[in-house]
């Protein structure tokens, strides 16, 4: 019986979502956790079966990393930022696209759906440009210092073309997040910035972010001071108060921006979670933080 209750709670959700395209954004566990990796696979293939249209972007950061010490290649940061040599790109490359996206590919094929490996240079997907160089402040003397990140770059435009062809032919699209330049010179981007940038274009219903955090936290060290459900205008707010910062910060200025740009929703949630994907949409309470529009 309980079953059924589930089943009869998901119903309304499954007719408000039908057809409509749900952007997911795979990071933390739900990537590099075999077993919640292979939990996600098998429930976005699910969305698609009840007649959603998923379409997911991955990263991959910690990977990358991994393989740099590997390679006796020492990773480094500015501000948070990859700087991204030839050498680097190389393995990003290597990383994102021949391990990670085959890896999702591969689960959401085993599961039953059509899983399609892309990356941001297919169709020129997503047309991208070098990033400025980045600026530091010394606090002390206040000089500003120019660091040239290398091979990252920031989206330019999004060709949904590609997207609207698969997806329309029951394929579920698994983009890495790399881009090309007007000069064909591959580019490092942002995942999460993919994800919103992607979510926009495309008229996605839902943004979903599957992170290794509850969702957005009144206090980062107490899981119970979860955020339900927030507006944009209040998510500035926190921003600027100084509340959401480090990781979260760049995941919230994403659905910030998504739902500026027309996506309906955006959700961050806890990929660790046990079908938090389902739970997240199917159900009247979620498990994470729902952002919208008011």
């Amino acid at each position: 019986m309980e079953t059924v209750k589930i089943l009869v709670e998901a119903l309304p959700y499954i007719k408000r979502f039908h057809g409509k395209k749900i952007l997911i954004k795979y990071g933390g566990h739900a990537m590099i956790q075999e077993e919640a990796m292979d939990s996600t696979a098998r429930d976005t293939v699910l969305l698609k079966y009840v007649g959603m249209e998923p379409i997911v972007v991955h990263g991959g950061g910690p990977e990358i990393s991994r393989a740099m010490n590997k390679m006796g290649k020492k990773p480094k940061f500015i501000q948070g930022l990859r700087v991204t040599d030839e050498e680097t790109m190389d393995i990003v490359k290597m990383v994102l696209v021949g391990k990670i996206n085959t890896s999702i590919v591969s689960k959401i094929c085993f599961h039953g759906g059509k899983g399609i490996g892309l990356s941001g240079k297919d169709n020129q997907l997503l047309l991208a440009k070098k990033k400025a160089p980045h600026i530091i402040k010394d606090e002390k003397t206040g000089q500003e210092q120019k660091i040239d990140l290398g091979l990252v770059g920031e989206i330019e435009s999004v060709n949904p073309e590609i997207l609207e062809i698969l997806t329309s032919n029951g394929y579920i699209p698994i983009i890495s997040p790399i881009g090309i330049d007007k000069n064909a010179e591959t580019l490092n981007l942002n995942a999460d910035t993919v994800a919103g940038e992607v979510a926009a274009e495309i008229g996605a219903e839902k943004l979903i972010i599957l992170t290794d955090v509850p969702g957005i936290l009144e206090d980062p060290e107490d899981p119970e001071t979860l955020i339900e459900k927030v507006s944009i205008s209040k998510l500035d707010e926190l921003i600027k108060d100084g509340v959401i910062k480090g990781g979260m910060l760049p995941k919230a200025l994403t659905c910030i921006q998504a739902i500026r740009d027309g996506v309906s929703s955006a959700h961050i949630i806890d990929g660790r979670v046990q079908h938090s994907l389902l739970l997240e949409i199917f159900t009247k309470r979620g498990i994470g933080t729902m952002i919208t529009k008011s």
